[in-house]
């Protein structure tokens, strides 16, 4: 895109890709421990974004919402990683004549992974699933510390992003 070479892949390059689930997709994302020619082995988690496949299904979210269980991307699938997942690790062959798989940095890498071993997803979902009062102020109280206390400056700072366009540490 805009004349920029894709690079080729390396042993221990951090990917993300995607496979179907039903209507849907599940995330991968992954270091790579292996190339043999189109096929590369991947080492990492695989997401499924059952949170925000409810609020689909049961009609609570919109148009963007769809777009990224059908066709999520590192940029887009923090907003699946709001809501509950079920996760595993994975390890597997990917085949890149068949799936598309997309390099990413070491820091998006960072973030996604510290995201799922944090549960960061669980404590935003807990948040933001509870009616407001003493059990919603004490689970933003715990997000909040969790937050205070995590180490990596980027997953730190993505999260508060995320929190604060989420106005969930807000008073009001």
């Amino acid at each position: 895109m805009f004349g920029k070479k894709e690079r080729e892949l390396k042993l221990d390059d951090y990917v993300f890709t995607s496979r179907p689930d039903g209507d849907f997709t599940n995330m991968i994302f992954g270091t790579v421990t292996g190339i043999d020619g189109n096929k590369i082995g991947v080492n990492g988690f695989i997401v499924n974004p059952v949170g925000l496949k409810n609020k689909v299904s049961q009609g609570k979210a919109g148009d963007r919402s769809l777009e990224i269980l059908k066709e999520p991307t590192s940029e887009n699938c923090i907003f699946a990683l709001i809501y509950r997942i079920e996760y595993e690790n994975f390890t597997d062959v990917l085949d890149l004549e068949t799936e598309k798989v997309e390099i990413i940095s070491r820091r998006i890498f960072t973030i996604l992974d510290g995201w799922i071993r944090e549960s960061l997803s669980e404590l935003i979902n807990n948040v933001l699933s509870l009616p407001d009062g003493t059990e919603k102020d004490h689970a933003k109280r715990i997000l909040q510390q969790r937050m205070e206390n995590l180490y990596d400056r980027n997953l730190k700072s993505h999260l508060y992003s995320v929190c604060r366009s989420l106005k969930i540490l807000t008073n009001s």
